[in-house]
């Protein structure tokens, strides 16, 4: 996909102007018509980069309410750090260098001149942020140290897509200090649970949980755990992880403590984060070939109540009854957005289609003299008839229903696309018919790697909801203790 600025501007006003492209026939091309149409975002002139537009902007603002509330539920306090690293914080931890060294942007001039000392724009914050940590941690008692950001980051990113992966992004990056591994354990694993209870209780996203091989864990960290989402073309999509950093990073940057034994002890750590990576999982999970579908508890606007019959000689009360009638859904604790333009009805109805709000209430002369309303589902298009008097109540139910029934056909789905295999013919079969496979892998990465070679599928994580079995690795033949999520991936 072209980056530069006049290529991308065109290609935008393209998908602005033409038919969603059937997911059948190209599902990358829909997935960016889909975001196009539905006004979410758009690429921007520096390479690789995106501009998000209000509508995608208000999905991001729902993530961070609804998470950042749960954070601080937790103990967890907002603070800010530094966009620009010194080089020499990265050098502290090798191995975290290294695996960020290929993504890096580095400023080597400002103000005129040649800096004394490059600076990273910073692709994650543990550098930044652990260099104060060292300051603020003096005792047991400062701990649990439990601090969260929300801020964007830079990556160089060599193949963009918009939401999925772009140079920047936005994202929240929550890092923690406790006294002991145990508690840094429990810690990353809340964290990990908190993200999957949000993906599937608010996103309608059913997902994987679970443990990251060796090879593909966070640089520098212990162990990392993941949440994985299944898009509709059948590939698995990083929505969210969760590292137990261990003492790698709190004994580089010198984070120690004087614990209750008078001694000083290095601090144990976790580091944990979702980005609008997350936005983009959604919308290949839900939406059709008709444009954006959301569910309610995330759709910035749950309800849409469009006026019809404009100009007809019964219309002249149905303003005013489509204003209180919005007023009253905003009191029952609803979103609500009030479309009274001067449109036809079928302009209206296609543009809140495209962008996905999850309920249509239709009102106009005849359906003000039958005291009733017109509701149209966006997941599946059903009609049906809501009276005016209970329609606080009625509509309440009905989101309800439509949120429970985007999650039940998605875990339906992710269950029906994932298969257990037991020998690698199966496994490439599979693999090649687009499936997520449960396998066994002797866990070692020369042969983690010979499978991704050969087949295009890497390692997603060790479901913590699959139960420990011995077997046989599917490639090599021996031994395994569990068995691993493989897919393509984003």
């Amino acid at each position: 996909m072209s980056q530069n600025s006049s290529s991308s501007n065109n290609k935008d006003d393209r998908h602005a102007e033409k038919q969603i492209t059937p997911r059948a026939e190209d599902f990358s091309e829909w997935y960016l018509d889909v975001v196009s149409a539905a006004e979410l975002a758009e690429n921007a002139p520096v390479r690789g980069c995106m501009i998000i537009k209000p509508n995608g902007y208000a999905l991001w603002e729902r993530i961070q309410k609804i998470l950042d509330d749960r954070f601080k539920e937790l103990g967890v306090a907002n603070a800010y750090f530094p966009l620009l690293i010194p080089e020499r914080f990265l050098e502290k931890e090798a191995e975290h260098v290294e695996g960020f060294s290929p993504e890096l942007a580095v400023v080597t001039h400002a103000g005129g001149k040649d800096l004394e000392e490059r600076l990273a724009v910073r692709p994650t914050s543990e550098t930044i942020m652990y260099d104060a940590f060292s300051r603020w941690v003096r005792s047991y008692r400062d701990l649990p140290l439990l601090i969260n950001q929300w801020s964007n980051v830079m990556r160089w990113e060599l193949r963009p897509r918009l939401f999925l992966r772009t140079s920047e992004f936005l994202w929240q990056e929550g890092h923690t200090v406790h006294t002991t591994e145990e508690e840094a354990d429990e810690r990353a694993r809340q964290m990990l649970q908190v993200y999957k209870d949000f993906a599937e209780d608010v996103m309608a996203v059913p997902v994987f949980i679970g443990q990251k091989s060796e090879s593909e864990k966070f640089a520098g960290a212990l162990h990392t755990y993941t949440v994985e989402s299944v898009t509709q073309e059948g590939k698995a999509l990083q929505f969210a992880t969760s590292h137990n950093l261990g003492q790698n990073f709190s004994r580089a940057f010198e984070i120690t403590y004087l614990g209750q034994d008078g001694a000083r002890h290095y601090g144990w750590q976790t580091s944990w984060g979702i980005s609008t990576r997350a936005i983009g999982g959604m919308v290949m999970t839900h939406s059709d070939d008709k444009g954006l579908v959301l569910p309610p508890r995330m759709a910035p606007q749950q309800v849409v109540i469009t006026t019809v019959g404009h100009g007809m000689t019964n219309f002249d009360r149905v303003p005013s009854e489509a204003l209180r009638l919005a007023e009253q859904l905003r009191g029952s604790g609803l979103r609500v957005h009030l479309d009274d333009r001067e449109l036809r009805p079928g302009e209206k109805f296609f543009e809140w289609e495209r962008k996905g709000v999850p309920l249509r209430l239709e009102l106009g002369g005849k359906e003000l003299s039958a005291q009733v309303l017109t509701a149209v589902r966006r997941d599946t298009g059903e009609k049906q008839e809501i009276n005016l008097s209970q329609a606080d109540t009625q509509v309440s139910e009905l989101l309800d229903k439509i949120q429970t029934d985007m999650f039940r056909r998605a875990a339906e789905y992710k269950e029906n696309w994932t298969k257990e295999v037991d020998s690698w013919e199966e496994f490439v079969k599979e693999i090649q018919a687009g499936h997520l496979v449960l396998a066994h892998w002797n866990g070692k990465a020369d042969v983690e790697e010979k499978i991704k070679d050969e087949t295009g599928a890497s390692t997603r994580c060790a479901p913590f909801d699959h139960p420990a079995e011995k077997g046989k690795c599917i490639y090599s033949g021996e031994p395994s203790s569990c068995r691993f999520l493989f897919a393509k991936a984003y």
